[in-house]
């Protein structure tokens, strides 16, 4: 018969109360069921543990040393017991998550993602800066266990949440003639008469994907100017007036010098921002408080 965790909380509560009697009072149990344990325990450890008479029990050296141990491997298991349960509640744990390069310019996301951390600072976030396609493949192979990005063809595997819709909005530079309508709106056609500066297609295929149609859509073909791998290198661009550019509303809360931004007029079309996960695994508990919480907070 193995050790069990039983047989050291009964030796422990032997070797602290120094009476049989007393230890089996404390352990709710009757006395001769614990003297024949700590009598199985001796024999299997192949020690003698405690010295007992009709008067007294007291520890053997053995027993003086089994009990420091004893004390240790009975801690590190109600250690390892409470890591367990505040995992399974999320409160400890990992938490990998995919996001697109501009989601950091999502002030709704980024309060649910700084309140989720000041409530669970034990849990580890790695975050993972990937363009929407780029997240799919480690979303179902576990690599991240969600993803936050922009609409698009999704695998049988993967879920989505919507979460918001984000207008889209013209970037121009100061003194740009278009912004004579910046109190109106202006008139999507009106885009065809200047050069654009675009997102690179393989750094954000999703928002890529949705600005060239909804300009093509519109009968507008697209005087690309100038592509740009980043949010601050395409507004920059467009301040230094290579040419306007089409973003969404998350990027007017950088306030660069020289660049102005413009509603639309005449369309309504937005981007919509999703959560994505794997339905055919399991969230990790910490996975699903964030979940709960940009639910919650974002989608009501």
């Amino acid at each position: 018969m193995a050790i069990e965790l039983r047989h050291l909380r009964y030796f422990v509560a032997v070797a602290e109360e120094l009476h049989f009697g007393r230890a089996a009072d404390r352990l709710h149990i009757s006395q001769p069921p614990l003297s024949q344990q700590i009598q199985s325990l001796e024999e299997q450890i192949n020690a003698k543990l405690l010295e007992r008479n009709n008067r007294n029990v007291s520890l053997t050296p053995a027993g003086t040393m089994f009990l420091k141990e004893a004390y240790q491997i009975l801690s590190q298991v109600e250690a390892a017991a409470t890591k367990a349960a505040r995992m399974e509640k999320g409160e400890l744990g990992e938490l990998s998550i995919g996001f697109t390069s501009t989601t950091p310019f999502m002030h709704k996301v980024t309060m649910c993602l700084r309140q989720y951390r000041e409530s669970y600072p034990e849990v580890a976030i790695h975050m993972h800066q990937m363009n929407t396609k780029q997240q799919l493949a480690p979303l179902l192979t576990g690599r991240i266990d969600m993803g936050i990005m922009r609409n698009t063809q999704l695998p049988e595997q993967l879920n989505y949440q919507l979460l918001f819709k984000e207008p889209f909005m013209v970037a121009v530079y100061e003194g740009h003639p278009l912004l004579k309508y910046e109190k109106t709106g202006v008139d999507i056609h009106l885009l065809a008469d200047y050069p654009l500066v675009f997102f690179e297609r393989e750094v954000g295929t999703a928002l890529y994907d949705e600005i060239h149609n909804l300009l093509t859509s519109a009968g507008v073909t697209p005087k690309i100017s100038q592509e740009a791998g980043e949010a601050m290198t395409i507004l920059g661009l467009v301040a230094a007036g290579m040419g306007i550019s089409i973003i969404t509303e998350s990027f007017t809360r950088m306030k660069i010098d020289g660049v102005k931004y413009i509603k639309f007029s005449n369309i309504n079309a937005a981007s919509e921002v999703w959560l994505v996960y794997n339905s055919r695994r399991t969230l990790p508990a910490a996975a699903q408080k964030l979940t709960q919480l940009l639910i919650k907070n974002i989608v009501g």
